[in-house]
């Protein structure tokens, strides 16, 4: 994350998130698979790691690291074609994305971090209990119920960010300036779509 000035003086929190080409592998019908959708690859892989079957769906496209299908609407992606490219020249200063990601992993998390439980009281009387959870359940129906808030593993999720605006976009370099924060870390794949 940094930080940019617009032509008012404003100062604006922006993500930069590097777009690298991504190329369309395969086009999926409703004819011969059943459903309609568009196969992605992006990344380069070294081409000891790639075995043969996916050297040969590959074709001479490219050594991608990551494949994803997206869903298209009916007739949605019958303009497209096995090997266009997509860059940064797709989005335009001033666009609403959703980012899709995985967020930072936290580890085991107790209620208060996961949660944000309040605690226990910190008075007389009460010892070693600040950060508990405190009851979880009544006398019947004598086992916990699903869904119960509990301390537990945070983080590592599937999480999407929507209504983000575009900034600043550099086709040249493929970077894109997001206002605001994305879901996961450093180094994190990202999915961007308009919304």
């Amino acid at each position: 994350m940094t930080q940019i000035f617009e032509e008012d003086g404003k100062v604006v929190p922006v993500t930069v998130v590097e777009i690298e080409p991504n190329v369309v592998v395969q086009i999926r019908t409703k004819e011969k698979d059943g459903y309609e959708a568009v196969q992605m690859g992006t990344g380069t892989k070294k081409i000891k790691n790639i075995n043969k079957p996916q050297k040969g769906h590959y074709k001479d496209l490219g050594n991608f690291e990551v494949l994803k299908e997206f869903r298209v609407m009916e007739t949605g992606g019958n303009e497209l074609k096995v090997g266009d490219k997509f860059d940064a020249s797709v989005f335009v200063i001033g666009d609403k994305v959703r980012i899709t990601g995985m967020s930072k992993g936290k580890g085991f998390a107790g209620v208060m971090k996961r949660h944000g439980f309040h605690g226990m009281p910190f008075s007389h009387g009460h010892h070693h209990v600040a950060r508990h959870a405190g009851s979880i359940g009544q006398r019947f129906p004598q086992h916990t119920l699903k869904g119960m808030r509990m301390a537990g593993r945070m983080g590592a999720d599937k999480v999407t960010t929507r209504g983000l605006k575009i900034v600043r976009v550099d086709v040249e370099n493929g970077l894109l300036a997001v206002k605001g924060a994305v879901p996961g870390n450093r180094g994190q794949l990202l999915i961007i779509q308009s919304q």
